[in-house]
């Protein structure tokens, strides 16, 4: 088993990464909020994967063993804050809506990270007080345990265009349709269908990172139709993916 980095101290920064660049498995004492105001960010903990672009910003709580992964070139921004502070109450990484006066906020704070000047504390201050009011999005791909849903979900990311349904996905792996369908309810919380759907969701983000087109993108995703598509992007993200590129 690869060695885990212990970095007790959750850094505060901005850094630059590159198209396929990625941190190693590491964990802090602190909680930290990570953020992508360029490209998509995607954090892999045991319990799955969480998928930011830049409307988005993922909380990860102290103690999490967690990596990163860019997708397109990548601004990244990181805000540590002590683990008594936990501003959100919470436990588990969870993805945040990033508005347009939170988005300002992480980049101020992180570009200027020792600023301990009135102004500086006034500006975290007020970076918290959004943080707090910041809705919580379920972009998140859980990560199956049962051997017979992992070698169904490989399958899957291998390509997300496949449209076989359980019946035939069971049969690959020595599952009937009505054991899958209630380990993905067991296993993962959620159905095959809203899966399947964050799973094209997450494949897509990563190929518009990559500035692919929006029609190949609904192609190699497996949607019907580029407008289901973009229905589908607009449901979950707010705006439509054409939109989303330029957000970038």
């Amino acid at each position: 088993m690869p060695k885990i980095r212990h970095t007790p101290v959750a850094p505060t920064r901005a850094q630059q990464m590159a198209p396929g660049d990625s941190i190693d498995a590491h964990r802090h004492d602190d909680h930290q909020i990570v953020y992508a105001s360029h490209g998509v960010l995607a954090v892999t903990t045991e319990a799955g994967t969480w998928v930011a672009p830049a409307t988005r910003a993922i909380w990860v709580p102290a103690g999490t063993v967690h990596s990163h992964r860019a997708h397109g070139r990548l601004e990244l921004h990181l805000m540590g804050i002590a683990a008594h502070e936990n501003p959100l109450g919470l436990d588990a990484p969870t993805v945040l809506m990033v508005g347009p006066l939170l988005r300002e906020l992480l980049l101020a704070h992180t570009r200027s990270p020792d600023d301990e000047s009135p102004e500086g504390k006034r500006l975290r201050a007020v970076l918290l007080d959004q943080l707090r009011a910041s809705p919580q999005e379920p972009v998140h791909l859980p990560a199956p345990s049962d051997p017979r849903l992992v070698a169904v979900c490989a399958m899957l990311e291998a390509d997300p265009a496949d449209r076989r349904g359980l019946a035939e996905l069971g049969a690959q792996v020595g599952a009937s349709e009505r054991t899958l369908t209630r380990l993905f309810r067991a296993d993962l919380g959620m159905t095959f269908p809203q899966w399947r759907t964050q799973l094209r969701l997450y494949r897509a983000l990563q190929l518009l990172a990559e500035d692919t087109p929006v029609t190949v993108v609904a192609h190699r995703c497996g949607w019907s139709s580029t407008s289901a598509f973009i229905d589908v992007f607009r449901r979950a993200f707010g705006h439509t993916p054409g939109t989303h590129s330029r957000l970038r």
